[in-house]
Formats: C-alpha cells, sequence, structure tokens
C-alpha cells in the first residue's frame, strides 16, 4: 500500500499557465501524519513526561488535530508538486498556488481516503512568429543639431556661474527667487498636501512648476505678496490635484541671480581643461555627436525589435512581468542607494506600489521584446558558442584580474552570451528586414519636446528646499529639477 503511485492529471490555462490535479494515495497522507507525529514527539516538552516518552494521544489533544494535520499536509503536497514535475518534466516559472485555500483543504483532509488537490503555476510561453523576413521597419532619421553645443556650453557657464544678491529690481526669468507659500484648492479651502513651504529656493525658469506659478513671481519685489490664481494640469502625476483650481499665497523673501563667467580661454581651462575656447567647443561637439550617433544606433535597435514583436504571438504568463517589475524596483533602489538615500525610510509600501504600477507597462515591453528575440533565435538557430564568450572575456581579463574573487564569473559568461546574441539577432534583423527610412517632421520633433517636458513633472521639492525644516513645499507643484540643481 505505502508504494502506491500519485495520480496526475494535467490541464492548460490561459496565460500559459498550467493546472495540475494530483490524487495522493491515502497510504501516504498515514505515513505522513504518523511521520510528523514521531518528529513532534521527539522534540515536544510537556510537564510529567521525558522528551521522547509522551503518548501519541496525549500529544495529539495537547498539539490538536487539526495542527498536525496542517504540518503533515504540508510535506505531503510538497512532495506531491515535486514528484508531479519531475514524472511530467514540468519546469514551472512560478510558485505553485493551490486551487482551494490551504485552510479548506486541512478541513477536509481524512487520511482514510485519497487527496485530491489541484495546484496552478506558470511556464514557459510557446512562441510563434507570423513573419521572420521582410518584416517592414520605418526608422526615423535625424540629424544633429549644431545648437546643441552652444545649450552645453551655456550649461557649463551655469555651473560655474557666481550667485550674488538683488536688491534694486524686480525678479525676472533666470534668477533664483526665495519664495514662502501656502496652497489650498480653490472652493473647499482645503490645505495641498504638500503645497507649502516656509523657504524655498525656486529657480525662475519656464516650466518649471504648474503653469502660471512662475509666471506669478517674475515682476515680484522683495517682500511683495501676492496671490496667485491657478489650475493643476489634467494629466497631473498626482491624482488628487488633477484639474483642480487652487490658490498660492506667496511671498518673495530674497532674490538672487547667477553671474556667469565669460567664454574665453580662461573658461576653457576652468570647465573643460582646455587651453582654448575652440578646442573645449569642439570636444563639447565630439561628445554631443558620439552622444547622438549612439542615441539613433538605440533608436534604430528599438525599432527593429518592436516591428519584430509585433509578428509574436504568445500569451505571456504573468509572473515573468511581475519578475521584471521587481527588477526594475530593484535597479531604482541602486540607484537611490549610489545617491546616499537610505532606502528603509525611502522605500514606503506606498512609494514601492506605485513604482510597481508605473513600470508595468514598460516591463510588459520588455519581456514581449525579449520573448521576440527568443523565439526569432529558435527560429533561425542562430546561438553564441562558448568560444566566441572566451575570446569576448579575454576583453575583460584586466578588470577580472583586478577584482580577483569579486566577480561571479559564471553570471559574467551568461551577461556576455545574452548580449552577443543580442547582437548578432539585431544584425540579421538588419539584414532581413525591409527599412524604409524617413526624415522626422518638425511637429513630431515639438511633440517629443513637449512629452519631454511633460515627463520632467515631479513632486520634489528636496533639492530646492534651503532651510525649512518643516517645509513639505513643492512636493505637489514643482517639476522635477533635482538633477539639474545638484550639478
Amino acid at each position: 500500500m505505502a508504494n502506491e503511485s500519485l495520480i496526475i492529471k494535467t490541464s492548460t490555462l490561459p496565460k500559459s499557465r498550467i493546472a495540475i490535479e494530483l490524487e495522493i494515495p491515502a497510504s501516504r497522507c498515514k505515513s505522513s501524519i504518523e511521520e510528523t507525529i514521531n518528529t513532534l514527539s521527539r522534540s515536544a516538552k510537556l510537564p510529567g513526561f521525558r522528551t521522547g516518552k509522551i503518548p501519541k494521544q496525549v500529544l495529539i489533544q495537547r498539539v490538536g488535530l487539526s495542527q498536525i494535520h496542517a504540518s503533515a499536509l504540508e510535506k505531503i503536497i510538497d512532495k506531491a508538486w515535486n514528484e508531479a514535475l519531475k514524472k511530467e518534466s514540468i519546469e514551472p516559472l512560478s510558485e505553485p498556488a493551490l486551487e482551494d485555500s490551504f485552510e479548506s483543504i486541512v478541513e477536509r483532509f481524512n487520511p482514510e481516503n485519497n487527496l485530491k488537490i489541484t495546484l496552478q503555476t506558470d511556464i514557459a510561453p510557446e512562441l510563434k512568429l507570423k513573419k521572420v523576413k521582410g518584416i517592414s521597419v520605418e526608422i526615423k532619421e535625424n540629424t544633429f543639431d549644431p545648437k546643441s553645443v552652444d545649450d552645453a556650453l551655456e550649461h557649463s557657464r551655469k555651473q560655474l556661474a557666481n550667485i550674488i544678491p538683488v536688491k534694486d529690481r524686480p525678479a525676472k526669468i533666470g534668477d533664483i527667487a526665495v519664495i514662502s507659500f501656502e496652497g489650498k484648492y480653490k472652493g473647499t479651502q482645503e490645505k495641498i498636501d504638500g503645497g507649502s513651504s516656509e523657504s524655498m529656493d525656486l529657480e525662475l525658469e519656464n516650466n518649471k512648476m504648474i503653469p502660471g506659478f512662475v509666471e506669478g513671481i517674475v515682476g515680484m519685489k522683495i517682500n511683495d505678496k501676492k496671490t496667485l490664481d491657478l489650475k493643476f494640469p489634467n494629466d497631473y502625476a498626482h491624482e488628487d490635484s488633477k484639474g483642480k483650481e487652487a490658490i498660492f499665497e506667496v511671498q518673495l523673501k530674497d532674490l538672487k541671480t547667477k553671474e556667469l563667467p565669460e567664454l574665453n580661454d580662461e573658461f576653457a581651462k576652468q570647465s573643460g581643461n582646455k587651453d582654448s575656447l575652440k578646442e573645449f567647443k569642439k570636444d563639447i561637439e565630439n561628445q554631443l555627436r558620439e552622444n547622438f550617433e549612439n542615441s539613433q544606433k538605440d533608436l534604430r535597435v528599438e525599432a527593429l525589435i518592436d516591428a519584430l514583436a509585433k509578428e509574436l504571438e504568445v500569451e505571456i504568463p504573468q509572473s515573468m512581468i511581475d519578475i521584471e517589475v521587481r527588477n526594475s524596483i530593484e535597479q531604482t533602489a541602486q540607484r537611490f542607494a549610489q545617491q546616499g538615500l537610505d532606502i528603509k525610510s525611502t522605500f514606503t509600501p506606498e512609494l514601492i506600489k506605485s513604482l510597481a504600477e508605473s513600470s508595468r507597462p514598460q516591463a510588459e515591453k520588455t519581456v514581449l521584446q525579449s520573448l521576440a528575440l527568443k523565439a526569432l533565435s529558435e527560429a533561425e538557430n542562430i546561438q553564441i558558442s562558448e568560444k566566441e564568450v572566451d575570446q569576448k572575456i579575454l576583453e575583460y581579463q584586466e578588470e577580472i584580474s583586478k577584482t580577483k574573487g569579486k566577480i561571479n564569473l559564471k553570471k559574467l559568461r551568461e551577461a556576455i552570451k545574452s548580449d552577443l546574441l543580442k547582437e548578432k539577432l539585431i544584425v540579421w534583423l538588419e539584414k532581413n528586414c525591409e527599412i524604409q527610412k524617413v526624415k522626422e517632421k518638425k511637429s513630431d520633433k515639438k511633440t517629443k519636446s513637449k512629452n519631454t517636458s511633460k515627463s520632467k513633472k515631479t513632486t520634489t521639492s528636496k533639492a530646492n528646499t534651503k532651510s525649512d525644516k518643516k517645509s513639505s513645499s513643492s512636493k505637489s507643484i514643482q517639476k522635477d529639477s533635482k538633477a539639474k540643481q545638484k550639478k
């Protein structure tokens, strides 16, 4: 009886999921209960009994039959699950999930009868490309903008600017205004969460804050007070403020401006460690052109993979997307840590939930692209040999020798193999796709510029609040200039 076979039935579910129905013989259930009781007996301590000498019925009475059944069931299910995976050659992508609750299984469990349970898990999806060769790809061609060199020079000037006080004129665009403000929703007079500050340094630049805020400060003199009647954009990041009208009571407490250095050879030495301004400008242009070419290459690769992904027929399992979302959050946490932020206090459950929601669309796209490349690799038998990996590793030999023992060579090989395969697949796509190059329209550039500006909106004030410990300030109205101001 003890060696009665496990009965296994499988059925496919949507989204690359599988249901595995298990019928576990009663003899196994009885045996597991006996093992559980014996294990408890050896470790349990009860007054009046020596360890390991507690009578079975006394132990059951003290521990409870339901608790003993629960402990036994965990082992029964785990063992049956692993046996089923091995027999059916199933490679799960996620932890198994019981169709019925564990509590209900414990409740109906009777070791005298066979135990029937059903578990579900995600499995690798089936991949099918509708089309492989001759896929039509439209790639927008851009041209390098020489004006970007002047913009970069101006940015360098601002970095080396001297901050000087302003006393004899009103505020204007380009100044640094030291303000206090308090915001309330119009009508309800409810204070805006994160919409106030006792002292905040604000660079007066277009698109810095919600529409009308900076414009309202322009023209004010030190100690002037003003009421700003504004409206949050309909696409504002914070749900509570979207499209709402608001009133901000603002006072200009101080005013400063940036005194920019002259564009000359001395500036070139100070900013770029170059002997002349001409040499400095050429160096900036070379860097910008290289960045431009790299970005164009990235756009080309993205367009090729997107076109391939559209040809893929697949049901993506939820667990693959969840893993990608988790990876994205972990990468964000690593970046925060590198900036010296305390991860434990920064990554609140609310922030993690928000990050998970916002990163999900990109995670879905990333997984789809990855699966499309995998499907192409399988369809065209495009592989990377160990010899190719060995050759690539030689390029990192010096770094590996310097950090001996700190680099996981197995993971490094896997990463290199993945990168080499992607490169090979992109080359194949470039040869076998019908690529149409089109020049980017001016309207597209304007839209891109607008979207870029819109994407900079944020809810932080830490970069601009200088001395206000009580301030939650521009948390709800400021755009993300944090990175710029830190530079």
